[in-house]
């Protein structure tokens, strides 16, 4: 699958400049189908559902500080155990934190090249299970593959149960 030197559209390049600057090989590509969902990317890309890396924003009550948590698309993130972390209460972001804190819509939110620094990223230890995952690239219809021994040093998230 590849771009074939496609125009990327603008939420899409940025992910693909993003991956660049950080020295790894990755290609955003953009598809016909939606891949707005775990479910869609899978079918879309011919994966298992477990292989979708679900980026998924929530914020802390009192703080109001943005959590990242990378979830395998077969995983429900489990909140009592995230705010056992934090030692904080988190709820979902809505759409427009989330806008404001990564720059792009709910649905194409990629695991890196945010407008804001998160600090607190989390990832699903399930995401380890298997060599290539998918992400969001920006749009609800792109995305870059990656193995999943390169989603800690690309994120310095944090390898956790979710569950």
């Amino acid at each position: 699958m590849s771009n074939n030197n496609k125009i990327l559209t603008k939420s899409a390049q940025s992910v693909q400049d993003t991956l660049t600057e950080k020295g790894v090989a990755f290609e955003v590509i953009e598809l016909s189908s939606s891949t707005r969902t775990a479910l869609d990317a899978a079918t879309t890309l011919g994966c298992e559902v477990a292989q979708i890396v679900k980026s998924l924003l929530f914020r802390t009550v009192s703080t109001h500080q943005p959590i990242l948590i990378l979830a395998s698309g077969i995983n429900r993130v489990n909140e009592k155990t995230i705010e056992k972390w934090l030692g904080e209460k988190i709820i979902k972001a809505d759409a427009e934190f989330t806008r404001e804190t990564t720059g792009f819509a709910i649905g194409g939110v990629p695991p890196v090249g945010h407008q804001q620094t998160i600090q607190t990223i989390f990832i699903d230890e399930d995401l380890l299970r298997f060599n290539k995952l998918w992400a969001a690239a920006g749009t609800p219809n792109a995305v870059f593959s990656l193995c999943s021994t390169h989603l800690e040093n690309l994120t310095q998230g944090k390898i956790i149960s979710i569950k």
